[in-house]
């Protein structure tokens, strides 16, 4: 009996360590289409040269949650400012609340009206976020975060803060980017994700 208990305990183990193999793996892939995408666009901010001072936190469990989502279906319109003083349109679609380290928090989900007029990017989610890092080791004026409308089940989505990323305008001048709503303002340290640019901010060409 004992040892069948510890022939059990260790296929657990190993069925564990496969699970967090398989999720860091799967951070890495995400980091490196993140980096790949920037020399497929045609307004990418950086060149080949750029993606070495690209830097990340260590990919951390701590910062993948599973949260409860809670739709808002009065489809009011939402302006989001953006970095050059002007305004982007989005629908609150909904809030998700989670914790980390036994702290309770709340975010809001987004959707953009433009984007959903667009077929490829029509489930897409938007969560824009600032935390106790902002300004310190990660940008200042946020992080983003995707997720989509197939993420949510049975009224849950899981959020994977290792995948915060960076707005274009932590790279250089000229972009609008969205600024996270105080609504997604956390008040903790997210140590995940992306961190500040090493390059200086507008000479990356």
């Amino acid at each position: 009996m004992v040892k069948h208990v510890k022939i059990i305990l260790i296929g657990l183990c190993l069925a564990t360590n496969t699970h967090a193999q398989v999720w860091k793996d799967s951070v890495e892939v995400f980091r490196e289409k993140y980096k790949k995408a920037f020399l497929e666009e045609a307004n990418s901010p950086l060149k080949v040269d750029d993606l070495q001072y690209l830097q990340f936190y260590e990919p951390d469990s701590l910062y993948q949650v599973e949260g409860r989502f809670s739709k808002i279906s009065d489809g009011t319109i939402f302006k989001i400012p953006t970095s050059n003083g002007k305004f982007k349109e989005y629908v609150k679609y909904g809030e998700v609340s989670f914790a980390i380290n036994g702290k309770t928090l709340k975010l809001n989900i987004y959707r953009s009206l433009a984007l959903m007029q667009i077929p490829k990017y029509r489930d897409y989610l938007f969560v824009p976020i600032k935390d106790q890092t902002s300004g310190k080791e990660t940008y200042g004026a946020g992080r983003y975060l995707d997720a989509s409308l197939k993420d949510i089940k049975e009224g849950k989505i899981q959020l994977d803060f290792n995948k915060l990323y960076n707005p274009y305008c932590a790279f250089s001048e000229g972009y609008s980017c969205p600024i996270p709503p105080k609504e997604n303002h956390l008040p903790i340290r997210i140590e995940a994700g992306e961190k500040l640019f090493l390059k200086e901010k507008g000479n990356n060409h």
